[in-house]
């Protein structure tokens, strides 16, 4: 039976996981899995997990589905906790539940989630939105002109009914629409471009 730690002590800061997402196919993509895209001379794992570092989140930990065993091959994923979903073409929400079912049982107080085909979202944003973490029950995301985006951070108390709700391709939507009035808003839009690579016209986006 996995015992849960107990939290952290007032005075100590909350240790705030990263977990990336990067498991999807690219179905849209012809099929070309979007961790092993390039962006600005790094594949978007590696651009990924080094934003999440930057922005202080640790430790770090990667969900791989799709071309697992390339990712690992080429992406600098040292130092890294890495989970493969054999399940990923369900979806992201089978994605998260995987990345916050390895986390459980860990030490960390809360979890940073950011999605590794959206390389326009940096450091500054991951940090501002990790700092709106308070307690195992911290509830947040990025916001854009007052639009939700990500990143989104979830205190582990939350985590249980998150994994829960995750099914298909709606990641935690269901819980967070369910949630709105409890979700601190981080304004990112200054420090952020919040867009996805999903088509091969969104490759454009790529530098």
């Amino acid at each position: 039976m996995t015992s849960t730690p107990p939290p952290s002590s007032p005075s100590a800061a909350p240790v705030v996981a990263g977990l990336l997402l990067a498991a999807g196919g690219g179905r849209r993509l012809g099929g070309r899995p979007k961790a092993l895209l390039e962006h600005r001379g790094r594949l978007l794992a590696d651009h990924a997990v080094r934003t999440l570092r930057e922005g202080g989140c640790g430790p770090v930990h990667v969900v791989l589905g799709a071309a697992a065993d390339e990712v690992r091959a080429r992406a600098g994923l040292s130092g890294c906790t890495v989970t493969v979903n054999p399940e990923w073409t369900e979806g992201m929400g089978s994605s998260l539940r995987a990345g916050l079912g390895a986390l459980t049982g860990t030490e960390a107080d809360a979890v940073l989630v950011l999605l590794v085909d959206q390389p326009g979202i940096g450091a500054k944003a991951v940090a501002r939105v990790r700092s709106a973490c308070r307690s195992r029950t911290s509830l947040a995301a990025a916001s854009y002109e007052g639009e939700r985006g990500h990143p989104v951070l979830f205190g582990a108390d939350l985590w249980a009914d998150i994994a829960a709700g995750a099914v298909g391709d709606q990641g935690a939507r269901a819980y967070l629409r369910a949630h709105r009035d409890a979700i601190t808003l981080v304004e990112c839009s200054d420090v952020a471009q919040a867009f996805d690579i999903d088509t091969a016209e969104d490759l454009s986006h790529l530098e």
